[in-house]
């Protein structure tokens, strides 16, 4: 398969993920603030940021270095030995789950019963719903690594929908259940997930025989004995070693804030609730549009280069594809952060008014989404540059990066305790900002080594025009006068004033944007374009 046809199907997998998503979360949203208006912060705080915890460490520690070692780009393998070494997640999953539920249950500060009732029920089905969710994942590895458009997302988003509508029921009808209510709901979210899995390939094997696909019956996913006769390929295993350290590290990382709520108890209950609310609404556009984005061409990526050789060694067309994609999407990162940065900052509270009410307008709600909104830009340029990173990187460059990973977990720990104490909640978003930075630099550091010899330079993707800059600079000063005038006691007519000049800045931002950034909208032109020009794909 070419280069172009890889990107082809990458730009395809992101884009209808996109649209779906974007879809499928405007309806859990609209169900999410609803269900808000019924619950305390105690009970937020409990689900959201304890039970949650256990859940995603679970997964986490579980799976997450079994799906970077599968889904590397490897042309020829034995399918058969990646699926047994992917079943290996199960019996992981159970021992992650029970010794993280005696830690939740025997170690950590227990809720009051009163105010949050059935805490050891919540552990043992938030654990329980992990593992559920392990058992799907062969297929969902061979889904992504054959880039199956739709079925991810419509799977996980119907799962979502389906719990947010079963969360409501409940907490409308019997909400006296307590956390009943949410561990039920978690429960039947990560069933449905893996029953669209297997009822998908249950219909697709035995409807036709794929060409494309290494397994011809249902069957063939379970674990079996190969016809070399080894059970797992080693050379994966070996690679999965390395990423699970790293993973591990990651895990500190991406949900450090958490931990230290949990295990410091820097933060109340209530506090936790309010801080996690407004970190998911924060992260909303991060997980509707750059996690598409990362996942898809981490797989082009991954694909197109071979981890063990320099890019002078390698296919010279393939090196300038990843190139020249690598710095579209840079530019693209950049500017939906900056927008983000620069527009979120006078709307964060009018946002949290009409989603929580003054639950979350007042106090540090606001301050909190502000400082998340500049978090969202680290954030959309780390998810880019680290896709190609951990893509490219040999398993002994995996190996040197776990021990700066070893090293900023420790920093980020022992930052987020300082600054929490010193700033409060905003100190989780403060330590967050420091190391996504330090990342950041450690990933465009590899880049520049990568593309040293070459004539490429897909780090120019991060330099904007003056005239864009200026132009983002002038928006985001109007916008913060309106919202003094304008936002937000000032009634619903001055509301929608205030929004009317966000949308014309807005609008006049990115038409700057269109006119000055001509090549990286001609990357999207064509690469939207390449899948109507390209053979369907399942």
């Amino acid at each position: 398969m070419g280069s172009q046809e890889v990107l082809g199907q990458a730009a395809r997998l992101a884009s209808s993920g996109l649209i779906l998503q974007v879809l499928f979360r405007l309806i859990t949203f609209v169900l999410n603030a609803f269900i808000l208006r019924f619950l305390s912060k105690e009970i937020v705080g409990v689900v959201n940021v304890r039970l949650t915890l256990l859940y995603s460490t679970t997964l986490f520690l579980a799976r997450e270095a079994f799906r970077r070692a599968c889904l590397s780009g490897v042309t020829q393998r034995d399918w058969s030995q990646t699926l047994n070494l992917l079943w290996l997640t199960v019996p992981l999953g159970v021992f992650w789950s029970l010794f993280l539920g005696w830690v939740w249950l025997q170690l950590l500060e227990v809720p009051d019963p009163r105010v949050v009732p059935h805490y050891a029920t919540g552990v043992v089905l938030f654990g329980l719903s992990a593992v559920v969710e392990l058992l799907g994942e062969p297929f969902w590895v061979l889904a992504q690594a054959h880039m199956f458009v739709k079925l991810k997302v419509i799977a996980e988003s119907l799962s979502v929908i389906l719990k947010s509508i079963l969360t409501a029921f409940l907490v409308l009808w019997l909400p006296h259940w307590g956390l009943y209510i949410f561990s039920l709901a978690q429960l039947f979210y990560t069933t449905v997930l893996v029953l669209c899995y297997v009822i998908y390939f249950t219909k697709l094997l035995g409807s036709t025989k794929l060409q494309t696909l290494p397994v011809s019956r249902i069957t063939d996913l379970l674990p079996n004995i190969t016809r070399s006769g080894a059970l797992i390929n080693w050379k994966e295993a070996k690679l999965t070693w390395s990423f699970f350290k790293q993973s591990f590290l990651k895990q500190i990382l991406t949900e450090g804030e958490r931990y230290v709520m949990t295990f410091l108890n820097v933060l109340n209950f209530g506090d936790q609730g309010v801080y996690d609310i407004v970190n998911n609404l924060g992260s909303l556009v991060a997980r509707l549009i750059f996690q598409p984005i990362e996942e898809s061409f981490y797989i082009f990526f991954a694909k197109v280069l071979e981890r063990e050789k320099d890019a002078t060694l390698q296919k010279q067309e393939d090196v300038a594809v990843a190139a020249a994609v690598l710095e579209s999407l840079l530019k693209l990162a950049l500017l939906a952060g900056l927008t983000i940065t620069v527009f979120g900052f006078a709307y964060s509270q009018l946002a949290l008014d009409i989603y929580g009410g003054a639950m979350l307008s007042s106090g540090s709600g606001p301050v909190l989404l502000r400082s998340y909104c500049f978090y969202v830009l680290l954030l959309a340029i780390n998810g880019v540059t680290e896709c190609f990173t951990f893509a490219a990187m040999s398993k002994e460059e995996v190996d040197r990066y776990n021990f700066v990973m070893l090293a900023l977990s420790s920093s980020f720990l022992v930052l987020s305790y300082l600054l929490t104490r010193w700033c409060g909640s905003v100190g989780f978003i403060l330590a967050n900002c420091f190391n996504m930075g330090i990342r950041i630099t450690q990933s465009l550091c590899f880049i520049h080594r990568y593309y040293r010899r070459s004539p490429h330079r897909p780090l120019a993707g991060l330099h904007l025009s003056p005239v864009l800059l200026g132009a983002f600079a002038l928006g985001g000063g109007v916008t913060a006068v309106s919202e003094v005038f304008l936002c937000c006691e000032q009634g619903w007519p001055a509301r929608l004033a205030h929004i009317a000049v966000g949308a014309f800045c807005l609008g006049a931002t990115l038409g700057t944007a269109f006119l000055t950034e001509t090549k990286l909208i001609h990357f999207l032109r064509t690469q939207l374009g390449v899948p109507r020009r390209t053979d369907k794909m399942t």
